[in-house]
């Protein structure tokens, strides 16, 4: 078994890939204009899902997604007439061999290309899956070196990324692909590390459907909460005792509460931990309710529920960018040093919590600020200006202007101004 781990991870190696790219990999740009996007893992994870429909919404030519399996990512009715799906599973996942046998489909496939987009998020720095982050920068290097216009979307970067996926990217970059970072703290800690990047947000900031669904179903006309209990954070007793703390503080100021998981899948599943926390709650102050969302939903609905929150608490970022993109508060446990950046972006650093112990009276104390008067104001108008700031990331492929806004003299990163709170 062991022998078979080491050849499998030999046949996996960066040398290795980038030496099949140049013989496998070999289309030039001819004119086209479909642009092709290799989409983050997704199933099970609808941040995954929320970049990908993103970028299509964002974009006016016909986009093909490359994915490992059909089953990764879903074709909304509404981008079922420009959106096609390409299954590569060895592109990004696999050893030289399977590899190899991808490159040449994808080289075949590029035919009637314009540009590839290589979705960033949090999985370049080598922090999840080492060998996935420096295929995507070996892919994004060959391509760029034939000619191709590359991009590597609104990513962040680790304070500490693995040397080799590091050295990957900047081969991308003196490749002549564009890498672009989604928040400042990422910027400063790619530029100190020798990377030339382009500042920019998160790609979601740019999706545009909205379905109030969910919100009607699982809040009806009630106040809420929505929480959600992130996998990555972990289980136990403790923390579960935490974040019952932080419902029962949500109930105390007259909210009802929806728990919602983003991502199910081996490993990071938020399903356990939200259904457990439904449980048990019959005597909840106030008589206020909890109620579990028992699926993942589409990025849509939650966005309309995000919109119709009084305030989120998460441990996921994707549900604080849905939430603050609406001017939502959302309360967000900080993971992989990538929350920081995003609160810098809206000027709300009280908005970020680590997680650990007494998280429920670190959040509580999060929650008192950002319930002042004038919070969604502030984030509203913090958002606009991130949500031009993010059209960076399609520069090139969409007909529409975003011109970015100026920064309002009356923000402040010391906390929400001062004035009245407005619900959408």
């Amino acid at each position: 078994m062991r022998v078979k781990q080491q050849v499998r991870g030999a046949l996996k190696a960066g040398p290795l890939i980038r030496a099949v790219d140049r013989v496998s990999l070999r289309a030039r740009p001819r004119g086209g204009t479909t642009a092709f996007l290799i989409a983050p893992p997704g199933r099970g994870n609808i941040g995954d899902q929320a970049l990908v429909e993103a970028f299509v919404e964002a974009t006016d030519a016909a986009v093909v997604v490359v994915v490992r399996s059909v089953a990764d990512i879903d074709i909304p009715p509404h981008l079922s007439d420009r959106m096609s799906l390409l299954p590569l599973p060895a592109l990004i996942y696999g050893t030289a061999i399977g590899h190899a046998r991808d490159a040449r489909r994808l080289s075949r496939a590029l035919r009637d290309a314009g540009s590839v987009s290589i979705i960033g998020a949090d999985i370049m720095d080598g922090a999840y899956v080492l060998g996935a982050s420096v295929t995507r920068a070996i892919v994004a290097e060959n391509l760029a070196a034939r000619g191709w216009p590359v991009r590597i979307l609104g990513f962040s970067w680790n304070g500490r990324p693995h040397p080799v996926a590091l050295r990957a990217l900047r081969r991308a970059a003196d490749a002549g692909a564009t890498l672009l970072v989604r928040d400042p703290v990422s910027s400063a800690r790619a530029r100190a590390d020798v990377l030339t990047v382009t500042d920019t947000a998160d790609l979601v900031f740019l999706a545009r459907s909205t379905d109030d669904a969910a919100a009607r179903r699982y809040a009806g006309d009630a106040r809420f909460a929505l929480v959600n209990a992130s996998g990555l954070i972990g289980g136990g007793d403790d923390v579960e005792r935490e974040y019952r703390g932080v419902i029962a503080g949500l109930h105390d100021r007259g909210l009802d509460v929806v728990l919602v998981p983003h991502v199910s899948r081996a490993g990071a599943d938020d399903v356990p931990l939200c259904a457990a926390l439904a449980t048990g709650w019959s005597d909840a102050a106030h008589g206020r309710s909890v109620t579990l969302v028992d699926r993942l939903l589409p990025p849509a609905q939650i966005r309309g529920m995000a919109a119709e929150a009084d305030l989120v608490v998460t441990g996921r970022m994707h549900l604080a960018v849905m939430s603050l993109m609406a001017g939502t508060p959302a309360v967000t446990l900080a993971t992989q040093g990538k929350v920081e950046g995003l609160m810098t972006l809206f000027e709300a650093p009280y908005l970020c919590v680590d997680p650990g112990p007494d998280l429920a009276a670190r959040v509580e104390a999060a929650l008192v600020t950002a319930s002042q008067p004038g919070t969604r104001a502030h984030l509203s108008a913090r958002a606009a200006h991130v949500r031009a700031l993010a059209t960076e990331n399609v520069h090139g492929l969409s007909a529409e202007p975003h011109p970015i806004p100026p920064a309002t003299s009356e923000t402040s990163t010391s906390g929400p101004p001062r004035g009245a709170v407005t619900r959408p």
